[in-house]
Protein backbone atom coordinates (compact mmCIF):
# COMPACT_ATOMS: atom_id res chain seq x y z
CA UNK A 1 0.00 0.00 0.00
CA UNK A 2 1.25 3.13 -1.34
CA UNK A 3 0.41 7.09 -0.90
CA UNK A 4 -1.60 7.04 -4.14
CA UNK A 5 -3.13 3.55 -3.95
CA UNK A 6 -4.44 3.51 -0.26
CA UNK A 7 -8.08 3.02 -0.22
CA UNK A 8 -10.34 5.12 1.59
CA UNK A 9 -10.43 4.23 5.57
CA UNK A 10 -7.24 2.60 5.42
CA UNK A 11 -4.78 3.58 8.27
CA UNK A 12 -1.28 4.30 6.24
CA UNK A 13 1.52 4.86 8.48
CA UNK A 14 3.37 8.03 6.52
CA UNK A 15 6.43 8.86 9.20
CA UNK A 16 7.65 8.58 12.79
CA UNK A 17 4.96 10.41 14.07
CA UNK A 18 2.17 10.84 11.02
CA UNK A 19 -0.50 8.52 10.39
CA UNK A 20 -3.02 8.99 7.22
CA UNK A 21 -6.62 8.54 6.32
CA UNK A 22 -8.22 9.08 2.94
CA UNK A 23 -11.84 9.92 2.98
CA UNK A 24 -14.11 8.11 0.24
CA UNK A 25 -14.78 11.19 -1.51
CA UNK A 26 -12.81 11.17 -4.37
CA UNK A 27 -13.64 13.38 -7.61
CA UNK A 28 -11.80 16.02 -10.31
CA UNK A 29 -11.64 18.66 -7.53
CA UNK A 30 -10.85 15.57 -4.73
CA UNK A 31 -8.48 13.38 -6.24
CA UNK A 32 -8.66 10.21 -4.39
CA UNK A 33 -9.95 11.58 -1.70
CA UNK A 34 -9.37 14.30 1.50
CA UNK A 35 -6.49 12.75 3.65
CA UNK A 36 -6.90 13.12 7.28
CA UNK A 37 -3.76 13.09 9.24
CA UNK A 38 -3.36 11.73 13.08
CA UNK A 39 -0.64 13.32 14.36
CA UNK A 40 0.99 12.20 17.59
CA UNK A 41 1.26 8.93 20.06
CA UNK A 42 -0.98 8.98 23.04
CA UNK A 43 -1.88 12.34 22.71
CA UNK A 44 -3.45 13.08 19.46
CA UNK A 45 -4.26 16.08 16.54
CA UNK A 46 -6.05 15.33 13.47
CA UNK A 47 -5.27 17.61 10.76
CA UNK A 48 -8.07 18.12 7.95
CA UNK A 49 -11.11 15.80 9.88
CA UNK A 50 -12.45 15.57 6.55
CA UNK A 51 -16.08 15.49 5.35
CA UNK A 52 -19.30 13.88 7.55
CA UNK A 53 -19.27 10.85 5.55
CA UNK A 54 -19.98 8.10 8.23
CA UNK A 55 -16.91 5.75 7.30
CA UNK A 56 -14.98 7.84 7.51
CA UNK A 57 -15.16 9.14 11.00
CA UNK A 58 -15.53 5.41 12.23
CA UNK A 59 -12.16 4.95 10.20
CA UNK A 60 -10.62 7.90 12.33
CA UNK A 61 -12.30 6.78 15.68
CA UNK A 62 -10.60 3.19 15.28
CA UNK A 63 -7.52 4.48 14.28
CA UNK A 64 -7.44 6.41 17.59
CA UNK A 65 -8.61 3.77 19.92
CA UNK A 66 -7.60 3.92 23.23
CA UNK A 67 -5.34 7.44 22.75
CA UNK A 68 -6.46 10.81 23.60
CA UNK A 69 -7.52 12.80 20.93
CA UNK A 70 -6.75 16.77 21.84
CA UNK A 71 -7.23 18.81 18.94
CA UNK A 72 -9.24 18.62 15.30
CA UNK A 73 -7.33 21.21 13.47
CA UNK A 74 -9.07 22.50 10.27
CA UNK A 75 -7.16 24.01 7.07
CA UNK A 76 -10.27 26.50 5.63
CA UNK A 77 -13.84 25.63 5.76
CA UNK A 78 -15.01 23.74 2.62
CA UNK A 79 -17.15 21.24 3.32
CA UNK A 80 -14.82 18.06 1.93
CA UNK A 81 -12.37 19.52 5.08
CA UNK A 82 -14.18 20.33 8.21
CA UNK A 83 -17.57 18.79 8.83
CA UNK A 84 -16.35 15.82 10.19
CA UNK A 85 -14.88 17.86 12.99
CA UNK A 86 -18.42 18.58 14.76
CA UNK A 87 -19.14 14.59 14.91
CA UNK A 88 -15.55 13.76 16.50
CA UNK A 89 -15.68 16.37 18.89
CA UNK A 90 -19.17 15.12 20.26
CA UNK A 91 -17.78 11.60 20.11
CA UNK A 92 -14.48 12.67 22.05
CA UNK A 93 -14.21 16.26 23.65
CA UNK A 94 -11.57 17.09 21.38
CA UNK A 95 -11.41 20.92 21.08
CA UNK A 96 -11.80 22.88 16.99
CA UNK A 97 -9.21 24.57 16.58
CA UNK A 98 -7.70 26.51 13.17
CA UNK A 99 -8.77 28.14 10.65
CA UNK A 100 -11.70 31.51 10.97
CA UNK A 101 -15.32 30.66 10.53
CA UNK A 102 -16.23 31.54 7.17
CA UNK A 103 -17.27 34.80 6.44
CA UNK A 104 -19.19 35.98 2.90
CA UNK A 105 -17.52 38.38 1.13
CA UNK A 106 -18.77 41.92 1.03
CA UNK A 107 -18.55 42.19 -2.78
CA UNK A 108 -20.25 38.96 -3.48
CA UNK A 109 -23.47 40.66 -4.90
CA UNK A 110 -20.70 42.22 -7.55
CA UNK A 111 -18.31 39.37 -8.32
CA UNK A 112 -20.60 36.34 -8.16
CA UNK A 113 -20.73 33.70 -5.35
CA UNK A 114 -17.44 31.65 -6.67
CA UNK A 115 -17.31 28.76 -4.51
CA UNK A 116 -19.33 30.19 -1.75
CA UNK A 117 -21.46 27.51 -1.59
CA UNK A 118 -18.59 24.57 -0.98
CA UNK A 119 -17.89 26.11 2.54
CA UNK A 120 -19.50 24.52 5.86
CA UNK A 121 -21.07 27.41 7.47
CA UNK A 122 -21.95 25.67 10.28
CA UNK A 123 -18.30 25.17 11.36
CA UNK A 124 -17.29 27.56 14.66
CA UNK A 125 -13.89 26.94 15.94
CA UNK A 126 -13.50 26.92 20.01
CA UNK A 127 -9.88 28.25 19.03
CA UNK A 128 -9.10 30.47 16.01
CA UNK A 129 -5.53 30.60 15.30
CA UNK A 130 -3.68 33.88 13.74
CA UNK A 131 -0.82 33.47 12.47
CA UNK A 132 2.66 31.56 14.11
CA UNK A 133 0.44 31.05 17.65
CA UNK A 134 1.13 27.19 18.37
CA UNK A 135 -0.67 24.85 20.12
CA UNK A 136 1.35 21.73 22.66
CA UNK A 137 -0.01 18.14 22.75
CA UNK A 138 1.89 14.86 23.78
CA UNK A 139 5.68 17.01 23.72
CA UNK A 140 4.42 18.16 19.87
CA UNK A 141 4.04 21.45 18.56
CA UNK A 142 2.10 22.24 15.59
CA UNK A 143 2.29 25.88 14.38
CA UNK A 144 -0.39 27.93 12.48
CA UNK A 145 0.97 29.66 9.20
CA UNK A 146 -1.47 31.99 7.68
CA UNK A 147 -1.72 30.79 3.73
CA UNK A 148 -4.64 32.77 2.28
CA UNK A 149 -5.83 32.78 -1.42
CA UNK A 150 -7.43 29.54 -2.07
CA UNK A 151 -9.90 31.04 0.75
CA UNK A 152 -9.71 34.24 2.75
CA UNK A 153 -9.30 31.95 6.10
CA UNK A 154 -6.91 29.09 4.68
CA UNK A 155 -4.29 27.93 6.89
CA UNK A 156 -1.25 25.61 6.43
CA UNK A 157 0.19 23.60 9.68
CA UNK A 158 3.90 22.85 10.27
CA UNK A 159 4.99 20.08 12.48
CA UNK A 160 8.24 21.49 14.72
CA UNK A 161 9.52 17.73 15.30
CA UNK A 162 9.45 16.56 12.12
CA UNK A 163 9.91 19.80 10.05
CA UNK A 164 6.52 19.02 7.91
CA UNK A 165 3.77 21.34 6.88
CA UNK A 166 0.46 20.09 6.27
CA UNK A 167 -0.63 22.43 3.19
CA UNK A 168 -4.64 21.71 3.26
CA UNK A 169 -5.30 22.89 -0.66
CA UNK A 170 -2.94 26.15 -0.81
CA UNK A 171 -0.11 23.25 -1.97
CA UNK A 172 -0.88 19.76 -3.78
CA UNK A 173 1.23 18.29 -5.95
CA UNK A 174 -1.41 16.57 -8.11
CA UNK A 175 -2.76 19.68 -9.39
CA UNK A 176 -3.03 23.12 -9.22
CA UNK A 177 -4.81 24.74 -6.82
CA UNK A 178 -8.21 26.70 -7.76
CA UNK A 179 -8.21 30.22 -6.83
CA UNK A 180 -12.10 31.69 -6.94
CA UNK A 181 -13.15 34.97 -5.98
CA UNK A 182 -14.27 36.74 -3.99
CA UNK A 183 -13.24 34.49 -1.43
CA UNK A 184 -10.05 33.23 -3.32
CA UNK A 185 -7.32 35.77 -4.29
CA UNK A 186 -4.63 35.34 -6.52
CA UNK A 187 -2.60 38.28 -5.43
CA UNK A 188 -3.22 36.72 -1.80
CA UNK A 189 -2.36 33.32 -3.18
CA UNK A 190 1.09 34.43 -4.63
CA UNK A 191 1.99 36.21 -1.75
CA UNK A 192 1.36 32.84 0.23
CA UNK A 193 3.45 30.98 -1.89
CA UNK A 194 5.91 33.56 -1.71
CA UNK A 195 5.82 33.46 2.05
CA UNK A 196 6.57 29.70 2.10
CA UNK A 197 9.68 30.14 0.11
CA UNK A 198 11.03 31.67 3.15
CA UNK A 199 10.43 28.65 5.05
CA UNK A 200 12.32 25.55 5.45
CA UNK A 201 9.92 23.11 5.84
CA UNK A 202 11.81 19.35 4.22
CA UNK A 203 8.37 17.73 3.30
CA UNK A 204 4.70 18.89 2.67
CA UNK A 205 1.55 17.06 3.30
CA UNK A 206 -1.11 18.23 1.02
CA UNK A 207 -5.05 17.66 1.81
CA UNK A 208 -5.16 15.54 -1.38
CA UNK A 209 -2.30 13.38 -2.59
CA UNK A 210 0.58 12.23 -1.93
CA UNK A 211 3.42 14.46 -0.06
CA UNK A 212 5.57 16.85 -1.78
CA UNK A 213 8.83 16.08 -1.18
CA UNK A 214 11.03 18.92 -2.53
CA UNK A 215 8.93 22.33 -1.49
CA UNK A 216 11.34 24.50 -2.95
CA UNK A 217 11.83 23.27 -5.97
CA UNK A 218 8.19 23.15 -6.13
CA UNK A 219 7.08 26.13 -5.38
CA UNK A 220 9.02 27.74 -7.63
CA UNK A 221 7.71 25.54 -10.23
CA UNK A 222 3.71 26.59 -9.02
CA UNK A 223 5.20 30.33 -9.18
CA UNK A 224 6.50 29.94 -12.84
CA UNK A 225 3.76 28.19 -13.62
CA UNK A 226 0.75 30.89 -12.38
CA UNK A 227 2.79 33.99 -14.17
CA UNK A 228 2.96 31.43 -17.34
CA UNK A 229 -0.73 31.58 -16.99
CA UNK A 230 -0.86 35.73 -16.54
CA UNK A 231 1.37 35.92 -19.26
CA UNK A 232 -1.48 33.59 -21.80
CA UNK A 233 -4.34 35.77 -20.63
CA UNK A 234 -2.31 39.52 -21.07
CA UNK A 235 -1.44 37.69 -24.99
CA UNK A 236 -4.91 36.72 -25.20
CA UNK A 237 -6.37 39.96 -24.05
CA UNK A 238 -3.78 41.63 -26.65
CA UNK A 239 -5.03 39.38 -29.86
CA UNK A 240 -8.65 40.24 -28.92
CA UNK A 241 -9.92 38.30 -26.77
CA UNK A 242 -12.48 40.07 -24.20
CA UNK A 243 -14.46 37.60 -22.39
CA UNK A 244 -13.59 35.06 -19.66
CA UNK A 245 -15.55 32.68 -21.85
CA UNK A 246 -13.06 33.22 -24.89
CA UNK A 247 -10.01 33.58 -23.10
CA UNK A 248 -10.93 30.08 -21.54
CA UNK A 249 -11.75 28.44 -25.09
CA UNK A 250 -8.56 29.10 -26.23
CA UNK A 251 -5.88 28.64 -23.39
CA UNK A 252 -8.16 25.69 -22.07
CA UNK A 253 -8.88 23.93 -25.58
CA UNK A 254 -9.47 20.68 -24.62
CA UNK A 255 -9.84 20.54 -21.08
CA UNK A 256 -12.00 18.32 -19.09
CA UNK A 257 -15.80 19.44 -19.23
CA UNK A 258 -16.16 19.30 -15.82
CA UNK A 259 -13.43 21.69 -15.03
CA UNK A 260 -14.61 24.67 -16.87
CA UNK A 261 -16.23 26.57 -14.11
CA UNK A 262 -12.74 26.32 -12.49
CA UNK A 263 -11.11 27.38 -15.13
CA UNK A 264 -13.29 30.41 -15.62
CA UNK A 265 -12.69 31.35 -12.13
CA UNK A 266 -9.20 31.04 -11.86
CA UNK A 267 -8.99 33.53 -15.61
CA UNK A 268 -10.97 35.41 -12.97
CA UNK A 269 -8.87 35.13 -10.25
CA UNK A 270 -5.87 36.34 -12.30
CA UNK A 271 -7.82 39.36 -14.02
CA UNK A 272 -8.81 40.71 -10.73
CA UNK A 273 -5.13 40.49 -9.92
CA UNK A 274 -4.19 42.09 -13.29
CA UNK A 275 -7.25 44.81 -12.68
CA UNK A 276 -5.99 45.42 -9.29
CA UNK A 277 -2.36 45.86 -10.66
CA UNK A 278 -2.96 48.51 -13.03
CA UNK A 279 -2.13 46.23 -16.12
CA UNK A 280 -5.22 45.68 -17.95
CA UNK A 281 -9.12 47.45 -17.02
CA UNK A 282 -12.48 46.23 -17.04
CA UNK A 283 -15.90 48.05 -18.41
CA UNK A 284 -17.02 48.41 -15.17
CA UNK A 285 -16.99 46.27 -11.96
CA UNK A 286 -14.52 42.86 -12.27
CA UNK A 287 -16.67 40.16 -12.46
CA UNK A 288 -16.94 36.82 -14.62
CA UNK A 289 -19.23 38.77 -17.53
CA UNK A 290 -17.09 42.01 -17.53
CA UNK A 291 -15.29 42.63 -20.68
CA UNK A 292 -11.61 43.26 -20.42
CA UNK A 293 -9.10 45.01 -21.99
CA UNK A 294 -5.38 45.58 -21.47
CA UNK A 295 -4.14 49.28 -20.42
CA UNK A 296 -2.80 51.22 -23.05
CA UNK A 297 -5.23 49.36 -25.89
Amino acid sequence: MTFDNAPPGALLRVSPLTRRIVAPNPGVFTYTGTCSYIIGEGELAIVDPGPAEASHIEALLAAIGGETLRYLLVTHTHRDHSPAARILQDKTGATIAGCAAYAPPPDLSVTGPGLDASHDRAYAPDVTLADGECLAFGGLTIEAVATPGHTTNHLCFALAEEATLFTGDHVMGWATTVIAPPDGSMREYFASLERLRGRDDRLYWPAHGGPVKEPQRYLRALLHHRRQREAAILERLEAGDETIVAIVARIYEGFDARLQRAAALSVFAHLEDLVERGLVRADGPATLEARYFKCGE
